[in-house]
């Protein structure tokens, strides 16, 4: 097994892999830890391409992801979490659906939660039906702020109310 860790603008990362492909990427709370030195030779495509993600300059991602250790239901839904495009969403029931599995929309919540390869595997772009921010294993902020990196015009901070009105005085 292959693992390194990166410093990102959104925090510290810990990615591992196999032979097969990537299996985690782990944020740590832990700003003190010190990126590794010499990233180990089959990760440092996937270092090159989160470095180009956070910069703007790539909306999707071309590295192997090691599915073996996931119950195939959560395979399966993280295998279609794959596909919606970069800067936009789709609804847990929508990837239900799309599963032939309507009444699933709780499990496929279930399966991001658990998603071992946030960003690479974008769960962040999984909202609630009606368009709301809904449950993310890193916390809704995050989720927010990656939402706004890729779609900035969508996902702008609103103005405060307060704030407008103290401009106006």
């Amino acid at each position: 097994m292959d693992s390194c860790l990166i410093s990102t603008p959104f925090g510290n990362m810990q990615l591992e892999g196999t032979s097969r492909g990537l299996t985690a990427l782990i944020f740590l709370q832990d700003a003190a830890l010190l990126p590794t030195q010499k990233i180990p030779t089959p990760l440092q495509p996937v270092v090159a391409q989160l470095e180009e993600y956070f910069a703007g300059q790539r909306k999707s991602f071309d590295v192997l992801i090691d599915y073996s250790s996931l119950p195939a239901f959560q395979a399966d839904v993280l295998k279609i979490v794959c596909t919606i495009p970069y800067g936009r969403t789709r609804s847990y029931a929508q990837i239900a659906r799309y599963l032939d599995k309507p009444k699933a929309a709780r499990a496929v919540g279930q399966a991001n939660r658990s998603n071992p390869l946030p960003i690479l595997i974008p769960c962040h772009r999984v909202i609630g039906k009606k368009g709301d921010l809904t449950g993310y294993a890193l916390g809704l902020e995050m989720k927010k702020k990656l939402l706004q990196l890729e779609n900035p015009a969508t996902y702008q901070p609103q103005i405060n109310l307060f704030d407008a009105a103290e401009i106006r005085a």
